[in-house]
């Protein structure tokens, strides 16, 4: 196990970073730039991971010594499954501190994001942090700050809280190597990766919220956010391996919906309609994905402006 590394003067525990990166360089260059800038007077380490792609070593050039401590890029590649998860996991076993992050090659922190869960997690019964965030897309920004009470295990099992970004998680390294667990590569595409991971550190312990929007998410770049088909095995694999999301009339109603979306998203119109009956069932009509998913499998809408219209608003299907 790693020992903790402090900051130069102030006596911070280090922190270290896993971005895991594929072909994005531009993308890339402003998530660095913006974690390396942080205002926490600790060191933190950034471990690059470049999964399916070529490394840059030079960006391990763009370490320095900064008054509050050391700034290291480390660049490795994902030497586990192909895809996200297992480049997110590469990078957390290459980790040297016993505090870890995750960013996502996409997404940039604000200055004092690592600051503002360092304190929040100064309760060492507190295993999991995370903040709120602005959602970027297209020309539009949202603020979407999650409460404490929304990252409980019974809520999670109702709705994803995308509020609670991985961009935004802070996790001491002990509780993701023990009760937590690493991510999951198991997961088809690695889709929901991040909502099955939550689950399992809901479970663990209360996840310590900071109730201020410090990253920015750029909605609409993730690399299967239209590939139904993969979108369809991974729902089917989270209901299959979590209990709580079958045992909850709600939170099967929502999967169910997002599955009717994907079906109809792909022209399967009897499958579609099949499963919003489902959901419309065990939500008592509450589930609104329903009559999206059936207006998509009727050609009464296109899936993409559907799926534009939500993301213009900050969310999702």
């Amino acid at each position: 196990m790693p020992t903790e590394q402090p900051g130069a003067d102030s006596g911070r525990p280090g922190v270290s970073v896993v971005v895991a990166t594929h072909n994005r360089p531009e993308l890339l260059a402003v998530a660095l730039d913006r974690i390396l800038a942080q205002n926490y007077d600790g060191e933190i380490e950034c471990v690059v991971v470049f999964d399916q792609s070529s490394p840059d070593q030079s960006l391990e050039s763009l370490s320095s010594d900064r008054p509050g401590g050391h700034r290291r890029i480390r660049v490795i590649t994902n030497h586990r499954a192909a895809g996200l998860a297992g480049a997110r996991n590469s990078g957390v076993l290459a980790c040297s501190h016993t505090l870890i992050a995750f960013c996502d090659d996409d997404d940039e922190w604000l200055p004092g994001k690592l600051s503002a869960q360092v304190r929040a997690m100064g309760d060492p019964q507190a295993l999991t942090a995370v903040t709120g965030i602005i959602v970027v897309y297209e020309d539009r920004e949202s603020t979407r700050i999650p409460r404490a009470d929304d990252l409980r295990l019974s809520e999670l099992a109702r709705r994803r809280v995308m509020e609670a970004h991985p961009s935004t998680v802070l996790v001491r390294r002990e509780a993701l190597l023990g009760p937590i667990g690493l991510v999951d590569e198991n997961i088809p595409g690695s889709f929901g990766e991040d909502y099955d991971w939550m689950l399992r550190a809901a479970q663990a312990g209360p996840i310590v919220v900071v109730e201020e929007a410090l990253v920015r998410v750029r909605w609409g770049q993730s690399l299967f956010s239209r590939k139904w088909q993969t979108i369809i095995d991974a729902l089917d694999y989270l209901t299959s391996k979590h209990e709580v999301l079958r045992a909850d009339r709600r939170g099967r109603a929502r999967l169910r919906g997002q599955r009717a979306f994907a079906q109809a998203a792909l022209g399967r119109t009897r499958p579609a309609l099949a499963d919003a009956g489902r959901a419309f069932w065990w939500s008592w009509g509450r589930e609104r994905r329903v009559y999206v998913a059936v207006a998509v499998a009727l050609r009464l809408v296109r899936a993409e402006k559907v799926l534009n219209a939500a993301h213009r608003r900050g969310r999702g299907i």
